[in-house]
């Protein structure tokens, strides 16, 4: 573990700082998708076709299509067209981004802590939701005001690869807060996450607020080194485990 210094943490959002509950799961996002699917190709449909935990929103949009009989290329050709058409469902029902969500449990609180340590913790997103989507939701459920601004991070928006994503955000946050950081954490709560954090030079920090096992979580470590825990209720575990004293 690092020399206790500066720390940046990014949070994965579905499965990690929110859940989806009930026949409105998600609500405004899944329909922002299927908007975008008839608008672009003219097709009915729903990303619940597709496993899609852990995946990216250009990813969703593409399999998606691919499920519906849309070849990849094609599909891949139109990815402009549809997160537009995605955005734009999303600004136009933005009143709705909190039907189908709640915060899980202990979020708030420790979204708080980690805000109140301003002069040494940097806290951001990666998240494969579009930029604009994944702070509607923060707003939506009262917590974008814990983020470190300005806001940063790495969203589906910017690259369809999660892995890349987690580099996104440490770019972004080294060019907004100037200085070395002692230790950089990714949490999230599927096995991409994992993956991602390792792609991208960071610790994996693993919980189990999703749909995926701790023994999910720790097959997808390549170095071993992932933290896992239960979930995000002790702050004091999640200071510890991110070495914030």
């Amino acid at each position: 573990m690092a020399e206790a210094g500066r720390v940046l943490i990014t949070f994965d959002v579905d499965g990690t700082l929110i859940q989806s509950l009930g026949l409105n799961a998600n609500l405004l996002h899944k329909k922002a998708f299927s908007h975008a699917i008839e608008e672009v190709f003219g097709i009915v449909g729903t990303i619940d076709a597709i496993k899609h935990h852990g995946s990216t929103d250009p990813m969703v949009l593409v399999n998606t299509l691919e499920h519906y009989g849309i070849p990849l290329d094609q599909a891949t050709f139109r990815l402009h067209d549809l997160k537009e058409k995605m955005l734009d469902y999303a600004r136009d029902n933005a009143n709705q981004i909190g039907e189908g969500l709640e915060l899980l449990p202990g979020v708030e609180a420790l979204l708080m802590a980690l805000a109140e340590r301003k002069t040494d913790v940097v806290v951001g997103l990666v998240t494969g939701n579009l930029e604009e989507i994944a702070w509607l939701k923060m707003d939506g459920l009262g917590i974008r005001k814990y983020f470190s601004t300005p806001n940063f991070g790495g969203f589906g928006s910017d690259h369809s690869d999660r892995g890349e994503l987690v580099k996104i955000a440490t770019q972004r946050a080294e060019a907004l807060y100037p200085g070395e950081f002692s230790l950089k954490v990714h949490v999230g709560d599927t096995p991409n996450d994992i993956r991602a954090a390792e792609y991208g030079g960071v610790l994996a920090l693993g919980v189990c607020t999703g749909v995926f096992s701790r023994d999910d979580l720790l097959a997808a470590s390549d170095n071993g080194n992932c933290i896992i825990l239960e979930d995000l209720k002790d702050s004091g575990i999640f200071f510890k485990a991110c070495n914030i004293t």
